[in-house]
């Protein structure tokens, strides 16, 4: 299902070029047309129909942060190629605790847009589909999931799928602005069909609450800019030259993401959608009128009774939506692995999985979107509250390094006039980035902190604390298990080796084996007497054997097995702190999963607690059942643990030691 493996020396074939690029890593910008317009109707819809003549100059604003902050993003690729984007940028120039703190924001981020642009896809097919719009939980969990398989078959392969859907939303919406302009140049009228009801308002906006209003309906149209970061995270995934092709994606994605919106925007004004959250604010509609999207309403209006370009538009929003969150599968794992490397986030997600991609934070990801779907119901107008907090605190710092990334560059002597003058060009590019993207991220925590934005600030400190406990723990480790300058290794003064005895079978006998092979200072087997007529037993057929090696019986009275064995263990480390001790256990090595539950549970019990207890070993000997033969014989391919022709298999090994210690008994 996810394909097959890749060498690691095949990750250059797996190199995107811009055509793909575009779509695998723009695909969340792009899709942000479809609904950012609606967005910003919604939250003046509260407000009344009069405050509709807001529209385009909300739109004008969203722009203009648009242009500021990819300029200023298309500085971050060409300085910081290396994929750590945001993260790299401030961790350099405004400290690692800065560094943490976005990579907090970026991640939380990542999942809202996972399961935004997910709920937004069920929601644009839920218009022309009920079934979809009655199970958008279950339909939407379902896509993660699709998506999830697809992104772990690896990123080129992923990229080349999610081209098609999304340049065909961009032909789409550009057709349906050509047919509108046709139409109406002959004189035509178009109408959604949401344009002959009114809207009430919930109350009067006046003065400062006015503002308030135009404000929080400018933060919610800044979802267009979500996504414009993932290119500067995703830099490595570029063929060469990286930087250069990923500054001209980013401008590839500004000049069609701009277009696309302010398209959309001015075809919802002429079509004069009137699009709201709750349906019972449209004053003359149908009790039971179909809530549909603004994507939607105006392909109707567009095309009228062409039915067939209308489902192609609604099915290309729907489509580049799903696959939006692919932005997010590919700019989280990448932004893992850095963390994990640096000892911010577990060290699994540091590494590539079979098909050379971040498997583990892929699956993280999705893992999290689908919590969230299903606490949030799918709601896109729940969801949103909690949108675009972590990406502006990410750019308005991340801006901030630039600003001082190029004032350090300024201080190298020897440079040329070209030099400083383009230096000081970037940097006024990055402070009017900064000082933007930071106003926006005022304004919009201020407008949507209690509509559930606090939420974030709440999981970004948190998931802030987790990281640096996780960085903590990775550098306590390290500090205890650093070796000493000196390479003096402290010998023990004797090793002392206990084979654990149950029965006199082929099991022990191979245990007993590996432990005279090892030579200890001294050897002796243990059983624990929880049951007298079979210790009598194993102790008659040890002597009819004849084994010379001593056999020691412990007294169990609560017939329990491993607080004896712990207990003797500790004495001897008591008598001699400078001895190994080397624990012998003999184990079944099975071929069924249930087989499991039935055999190996002592084994497992002690085996854990002697792993807590200094100065001893704990060696396991395994016994291949017969039923773990079909997992042997299984094919390894071109495996590098495969065995090399002529190379003795481990069982023929073990017989040859066996007979040795047999010939020295």
């Amino acid at each position: 299902m996810l394909g097959r493996a890749l060498r690691s020396d095949k990750l250059g074939d797996t190199l995107l070029p811009k055509r793909i690029a575009l779509p695998v890593f723009a695909s969340d910008a792009l899709s942000s047309v479809s609904y950012a317009t609606q967005e910003i109707l919604i939250v003046l819809s509260i407000g009344g129909l009069a405050m509709f003549t807001f529209t385009p100059w909300v739109a004008l604003a969203v722009v203009l942060v648009m242009i500021v902050v990819i300029a200023s993003y298309r500085q971050n690729v060409r300085a910081y190629p290396s994929g750590g984007g945001d993260y790299e940028v401030v961790s350099t120039n405004l400290g690692q605790n800065a560094g943490v703190a976005v990579a907090s924001a970026l991640f939380i981020d990542y999942v809202l847009t996972v399961s935004v642009s997910i709920a937004a896809a069920v929601a644009n097919a839920g218009s022309i589909i009920p079934f979809i719009a009655e199970h958008k939980v279950l339909v939407a969990i379902v896509i993660i999931v699709a998506l999830t398989v697809m992104n772990l078959r690896g990123v080129r392969e992923s990229g080349t799928l999610f081209a098609i859907p999304s340049y065909a939303f961009i032909a789409s919406i550009a057709l349906m602005v050509v047919w509108a302009a046709v139409r109406l140049a002959n004189g035509a009228d178009l109408q959604a069909v949401s344009a002959p009801y009114d809207v009430e308002a919930e109350q009067a906006f006046a003065g400062a609450a006015l503002v308030f209003l135009v404000a929080r309906a400018f933060s919610s149209g800044c979802t267009a800019l979500t996504g414009v970061e993932a290119i500067s995270n995703g830099v490595p995934a570029f063929r060469h030259p990286k930087s250069e092709n990923a500054a001209r994606t980013l401008l590839m994605l500004g000049l069609i993401a701009i277009s696309m919106f302010l398209s959309v925007t001015a075809l919802a004004l002429i079509t004069d959608v009137h699009v709201v959250e709750d349906p019972a604010q449209l004053v003359g509609a149908p009790e039971d009128i179909a809530t549909q999207t603004v994507i939607a309403q105006i392909a109707q209006a567009v095309f009228g009774d062409v039915h067939v370009l209308v489902l192609i538009v609604v099915v290309a929003a729907a489509l580049i939506l799903m696959l939006a969150a692919n932005t997010a599968f590919n700019g989280f794992p990448v932004l893992g692995s850095i963390l994990a490397r640096d000892g911010y986030l577990p060290r699994q997600l540091h590494t590539r999985g079979d098909r050379l991609a971040f498997s583990n934070g892929i699956i993280v990801l999705s893992t999290l979107a689908i919590l969230l779907i299903y606490i949030f119901d799918a709601q896109v107008s729940k969801l949103i509250q909690l949108y675009i907090i972590g990406v502006f605190f990410s750019f308005t710092l991340s801006q901030t390094g630039m600003v001082r990334h190029w004032t350090r560059l300024l201080r190298t002597p020897q440079l040329s006039a070209a030099e400083i003058n383009k230096m000081k060009r970037n940097r006024i590019i990055n402070f009017v980035g900064c000082t933007i993207t930071g106003i926006v991220l005022v304004l919009v925590l201020v407008t949507k902190f209690t509509h559930g934005a606090w939420i974030v600030c709440v999981a970004g400190p948190v998931l802030y604390l987790m990281m640096k406990g996780i960085r903590r723990h990775y550098d306590h480790v390290s500090d205890e298990l650093s070796a000493q300058d000196d390479n003096k290794v402290t010998l023990p003064s004797r090793v002392h080796a206990i084979v654990l005895i149950s029965k006199v079978h082929q099991p022990a006998l191979r245990a007993l084996a590996y432990a005279r092979a090892a030579r200890p200072d001294f050897l002796e087997a243990l059983v624990v007497d929880v049951d007298q007529s079979d210790t009598r037993a194993l102790i008659d057929d040890w002597d009819r054997r004849g084994l010379p090696i001593r056999l020691k019986v412990l007294d169990s009275p609560f017939r329990e097995i491993t607080r004896p064995l712990l207990d003797y263990v500790r004495d001897l480390r008591e008598d001699s702190p400078r001895d190994l001790i080397t624990v012998y256990v003999p184990e079944y090595v099975v071929g069924h999963w249930w087989e499991t539950l039935l055999h190996n549970q002592s084994a497992l019990r002690l085996k854990t607690r002697l792993r807590f207890t200094p100065g001893v070993m704990v060696v396991s000997v395994p016994w291949q059942l017969r039923s773990s033969e079909r997992i042997a014989e299984e094919p390894l391919g071109n495996s590098a643990g495969a065995v090399r022709r002529g190379e003795p298999t481990a069982e023929v090994a073990e017989a040859e030691v066996a007979r040795e210690i047999r010939s020295e008994m």
